[in-house]
């Protein structure tokens, strides 16, 4: 019995995708791996109800044997026993992710950390710490996909 997944940013549905007439797939997958507040967390069907945060790092979901990573960003998950429903900052593709451009995006926010005093400016150490966490992220899933 497989479950629905709903994979959603700011930006666009990125699961369940539409097909060439532009009709929305279905979402159904047979498990989901995902970044959680307390480690990773696998979801399958009848998973009992839960609500909890998503956390920089890589999400995996199966689909008749074959496994989909994408990397994701800060968010919240939503666990029924129908399914899963994320909403994200940021999922992409290792195919999408342009390494040299993310590595310069790294290299800026460390720098911008180093440049911050310490407990001044929360907000802006939050933000760059998420950059930080969702360039690593990305960087992680496309060397990954290289070596596999």
């Amino acid at each position: 019995m497989p479950l629905k997944l709903e994979i959603v940013t700011s930006e666009a549905r990125v699961f369940p995708t539409k097909d060439a007439d532009g009709k929305l797939g279905s979402g159904m997958v047979d498990s989901v791996l995902l970044p959680g507040s307390d480690g990773e967390l696998g979801v399958l069907p009848m998973h009992a109800p839960l609500v909890t945060t998503l956390q920089p790092g890589e999400l995996r979901f199966s689909i008749g044997g074959k496994s989909t990573d994408l990397a994701v960003g800060e968010g919240l998950v939503e666990i029924t026993q129908e399914g899963v429903r994320v909403l994200t900052d940021m999922a992409v593709d290792a195919d999408a992710i342009d390494e040299k451009a993310v590595e310069e995006a790294l290299e800026r926010a460390k720098k911008s950390l180093a440049e911050l005093k310490p407990g001044e400016q929360q907000e802006e150490v939050a933000a760059v710490m998420a950059m930080i966490q969702r360039s690593t992220a990305q960087l992680h899933l496309k060397r990954k996909r290289r070596t596999v």
